[in-house]
């Protein structure tokens, strides 16, 4: 019996995407791409959101690519720029299971310490959780199975009796290896689908 659920924010209840700053700054798209994917990297920014404080991520980033230090000091100099809309479907999903009253509901992010407070000022919904768990702030991140057991364990959550929900695939296998129950996130319309067949919903 799922008595817990369990959501991923970036991508499934926040958009949050680097493009929506560096088209700011980049005149050309394609120069723009390149950059996210060589320069400031999703790899680079998960060790941030493992704990890593932003100004030394930055000046690790600054050395290696000295030639993008204005670029690469904007990534967190101007990083609410990146925040877009709450993913509306999926927030009032969240809003019905909440109504509900019959979950605990729990948000388990890999999200940086430092740049986390820019959100909850931002969102109203981040009030609406039992409980958040930020990687930044435990200094480890998803798909670790120690981070996941963070939060089992501090709001006394039993893996069987959780669902899961992220829109990143290794992030459930890991969950799934945990005995947690997991719904791959790809859209609000799939996921009400999903919570209805599991009768969640």
């Amino acid at each position: 019996m799922i008595n817990t659920i369990i959501f991923d924010l970036g991508a499934v209840l926040i958009d949050w995407n680097p493009d929506y700053l560096y088209r700011t700054i980049f005149a050309d798209e394609e120069e723009m791409k390149h950059f996210l994917a060589n320069v400031a990297t999703s790899d680079w920014n998960e060790e941030q959101d493992a704990g890593r404080p932003l100004q030394e991520g930055t000046e690790v980033l600054v050395k290696q690519f000295p030639e993008h230090e204005d670029n690469i000091r904007a990534f967190y100099s101007r990083w609410d720029e990146m925040l877009g809309d709450p993913l509306h479907g999926t927030v009032e999903i969240f809003k019905q299971l909440k109504q509900s009253n019959r979950y605990k509901i729990y948000a388990l992010t890999n999200w940086s310490a430092e740049t986390f407070p820019v959100a909850q000022a931002r969102y109203d919904f981040l009030n609406w959780f039992d409980g958040i768990v930020v990687s930044g702030a435990e200094k480890m991140r998803k798909p670790t199975p120690a981070f996941y057991q963070i939060l089992l364990d501090r709001h006394d959550v039993k893996p069987e009796e959780a669902l899961f929900i992220d829109d990143n695939y290794r992030n459930i296998l890991a969950a799934e290896k945990m005995g947690i129950k997991s719904i791959h996130f790809t859209s609000a319309e799939e996921l009400e689908k999903e919570l209805k067949h599991l009768h969640v919903l």
